[in-house]
């Protein structure tokens, strides 16, 4: 079955850390860029992050640059999301996509951008004292 599971989500203190992964099942995520996104409730899905497919670039939304970091790795088929320095406006529900498109990442953010292939169900973070 081709599906995208996230896990590792969860309560945390401000300033705290968390690791995101995004597991694929069913085809080999090498082969696709991979974005985050969250949202919380009331405000407008956000794209936080995106690894790409052709060259391993890496984006990243202004709200979590040099906080935040994706990484791959092949042979667990995963895709990561590292958050540090997690602040309560971090707050949100988090779910990976994988799209097979080299275009992906550049726009990813984009509401009118190309629709990921695949997405995940997600997973709540929560970043509360």
């Amino acid at each position: 079955q081709v599906q995208l599971v996230e896990s590792g989500g969860g309560l945390v203190q401000p300033g705290g850390s968390l690791r995101l992964s995004c597991i694929a099942t069913g085809f080999i995520l090498d082969y696709y860029a991979i974005a985050w996104f969250r949202q919380a409730p009331g405000k407008e899905r956000e794209g936080v992050s995106c690894i790409s497919n052709s060259d391993e670039s890496t984006y990243y939304s202004d709200s979590v640059k040099g906080r935040f970091t994706i990484s791959r790795d092949n042979a667990k088929n995963t895709v990561y999301l590292q958050m540090n320095n997690l602040n309560p406006e971090d707050t949100a529900f988090y779910y990976c996509a994988a799209s097979g498109s080299y275009s992906y990442c550049p726009g990813y953010e984009s509401p009118s951008h190309i629709p990921p292939d695949i997405r995940g169900q997600g997973t709540q973070v929560t970043v509360s004292s």
